[in-house]
């Protein structure tokens, strides 16, 4: 989501919502989803319904990413090819038709790159460099802060020696070729990209906000899943335990397990001293250093903090 909304990230957080309201609304009124996983059906079978679910989430992600991002990598590399160092930048939107003698058997008009501070070696030297420059030929036809693009003209059979000179006085012969099909072509390409890109952006931001949703209901359904398994795992059947959300703030955090461990630890005798909670990550089994005498699940919703 923060990389498709590019210059606008400070517009994600609006945009991780699960079933329309925030992430911590959502969880503070969770409320198992009957009709998506039926509770009807063994915890195997959920399990697998929520997982089917996450893979197929993932799998669509990657497909849409992947398009998304070939085609801003080709746009961004064409946009940079138009930006940067008169060295290497295209030179489509600088050169005109006019700039070059074209069609000559024996003439040839080349682009030369010269540093701002030598505008005046390469006046007094352009016509020496090598045999057969034309005399007053070269024009400069861009500069940007530190270099001019000049033109020259010469002799075909000049060419060779002529980029050697310039080589040697530190002036940097551009490898160009005056082709207006090519340069058309380009900024065609350029034009297809760009309107793509704008058109795939709107629909793939929406799928994210849906798929978002989908993705952290299937996550905290999840975590109702594992307070339900582990409870019955600690303390038997009948069913006789209460889950409950705490949402304390980080100073309080050890007061809270102190207070906590006095209320509970006639549950678990076995369980180890107090200590802070590692993140909960999916998938992976609490620690020694994280099991308490009640269930603990931690839920993380400053999702974006990952991302810095």
């Amino acid at each position: 989501m923060a990389d498709v909304l590019e210059d606008s990230r400070d517009k994600v957080q609006e945009n991780l919502l699960a079933n329309g309201v925030d992430l911590v609304t959502y969880i503070t009124r969770f409320q198992w989803d009957m009709a998506k996983y039926p509770i009807k059906q063994s915890l195997k079978n959920i399990s697998e319904i929520i997982s089917k679910q996450g893979t197929q989430i993932d799998n669509d992600l990657k497909a849409r990413a992947s398009a998304y991002n070939n085609l801003k990598g080709n746009l961004q590399n064409l946009e940079r090819k138009n930006a940067g160092s008169l060295l290497t930048r295209s030179l489509a939107d600088i050169v005109k038709k006019e700039d070059f003698v074209l069609d000559s058997e024996y003439l040839i008009t080349l682009i030369v790159v010269v540093p701002k501070t030598a505008y005046p070696e390469w006046q007094k030297t352009y016509e020496s460099l090598s045999e057969m420059v034309v005399p007053r030929s070269s024009h400069l036809l861009f500069e940007d802060n530190e270099s001019g693009l000049f033109s020259v003209t010469l002799f075909r059979k000049a060419i060779d020696d002529f980029k050697h000179k310039a080589r040697e006085n530190k002036f940097t012969v551009r490898d160009f070729q005056y082709n207006e099909e090519e340069m058309k072509a380009d900024k065609e390409e350029m034009n297809r990209l760009s309107t793509d890109k704008k058109k795939q952006f709107g629909p793939l931001v929406r799928w994210l906000k849906v798929n978002f949703s989908e993705a952290f209901i299937a996550w905290i359904h999840i975590k109702a899943l594992r307070v339900f398994v582990e409870s019955v795992l600690r303390y038997g059947l009948p069913v006789n335990f209460q889950s409950m959300l705490l949402q304390p703030n980080k100073k309080n955090m050890k007061k809270l397990r102190e207070v906590l461990n006095d209320l509970y630890k006639h549950l678990d005798s076995s369980a180890a001293a107090i200590i802070d909670a590692a993140m909960d990550i999916p998938g992976l089994n609490l620690s020694q250093q994280e099991y308490y005498p009640y269930v603990y699940y931690k839920i993380d919703c400053n999702l974006l903090d990952f991302k810095t």
